[in-house]
């Protein structure tokens, strides 16, 4: 399961704050509560828990466990049952100088099932299970080649990471004085052969029992594409991978992030797509519509509390504190917001030009 921009945004802010913390003595509680897990069980477990920590011999680290338990079983009081997605529950006392108490308590539903149950006391707070969400599980694998040259890659969420290029040493269309044209021909047959069957070999290196591999795009000039997807070299368990071929006009880094844009259509249900998809729409309408965008704070401000704007796109590159402020404006007037990252070209655009762009209802003046 992916995980949408704004989820993966607001579930990374989560894991941040609790990560700067640190306790001196194990005194920090953490608690994982599986999708379908009985609530009230995990409560009557952390009240034995209390009745544990009466016996720890630091009297200063004993406060802190119990208070931070209290607090806990509090907080999950006020649930009337586990959420869809289980619970994930911290406590401790975040107090700067030793011997202070300002015991704080967190939850989150998240956006993927928990399937494991969790209790720990500890120096620090458990956030492998929730950092572990944050990571792109899907994967596109990406070739493109035309007759001498090939570049495999992989699109991991929504950054092209380049793997492998090869260069072939085939001969041109045109042949060689001193050679029989038939001959030549047959040189060149062999030697893009050879080409199809190293493009092949690495595929199945790179690609075959890949955790994740969700497809595999294949693009380049000409029929050659074409030539190396029906060669008989790639395994068939990679080629029932293969979702799509598109012609293109490059090779290498620009012909990958070009196969990138001509495989949208495949890739609409992924999060690139749309994301590239939605900042495309913002900067085209601000090309031939001015009057129905908005970009920059001041402006978009103005616009998203006069109730014009449909969708508010916002950068991560932004600050924390006016992505929330905006969050919180935007939900006033049912507007729809997007947290646009800067791992596309789109996306380092809109960051470019402010940050905050918005898609307007109408124009306004």
């Amino acid at each position: 399961m992916s995980l949408s921009e704004n989820e993966k945004y607001h579930l990374k802010k989560f894991v941040k704050e609790l990560d700067s913390y640190s306790a001196r003595h194990t005194e920090f509680v953490t608690v994982y509560v599986p999708a379908g897990y009985d609530l009230n069980k995990i409560i009557q477990h952390l009240q034995q828990e209390q009745g544990t920590a009466t016996n720890i011999k630091s009297a200063q680290t004993r406060n802190n466990v119990i208070d931070a338990l209290e607090r806990m079983i509090v907080h999950l009081k006020l649930f009337k049952g586990t959420p869809k997605n289980g619970l994930a529950a911290f406590s401790g006392n975040v107090a700067a100088r030793e011997g202070q108490s300002d015991v704080k308590v967190w939850s989150i539903e998240p956006p993927i099932p928990i399937q494991t149950r969790i209790y720990r006391c500890d120096k620090n707070f458990q956030l492998d299970i929730l950092r572990a969400m944050l990571e792109a599980k899907e994967a596109y694998g990406l070739v493109v080649l035309d007759s001498r040259d090939a570049t495999i890659a992989i699109l991991k969420g929504k950054t092209i990471v380049p793997l492998i290029s090869t260069h072939s040493h085939i001969p041109g269309k045109m042949k060689a004085g001193g050679q029989s044209s038939v001959r030549f021909a047959r040189n060149r047959e062999i030697a893009v052969n050879d080409h199809f069957k190293k493009v092949a070999d690495i595929m199945k290196d790179q690609f075959l029992g890949m955790t994740g591999l969700k497809g595999i795009l294949v693009g380049g000039p000409g029929p050659t594409k074409y030539d190396f997807v029906d060669s008989g070299h790639i395994t068939d368990e990679l080629k029932r991978k293969i979702i799509g071929i598109k012609d293109l006009s490059y090779t290498e880094e620009f012909g990958l992030e070009e196969l990138l844009d001509k495989s949208q259509d495949i890739l609409s249900q992924e999060e690139v797509a749309e994301e590239k998809k939605l900042v495309s729409k913002f900067l085209e309408t601000l090309a031939i519509k001015p009057e129905m965008v908005t970009y920059g704070e001041l402006n978009t401000l103005k616009a998203l509390e006069m109730g014009a704007v449909n969708i508010l796109l916002l950068s991560e590159a932004l600050d924390e504190q006016k992505i929330e402020q905006f969050e919180i404006t935007a939900k006033a007037f049912s507007t729809e917001v997007k947290i646009i990252s800067t791992e596309t070209r789109e996306g380092v655009q809109l960051r470019d030009i402010g940050k905050i762009g918005a898609i307007l209802r109408y124009p306004i003046a």
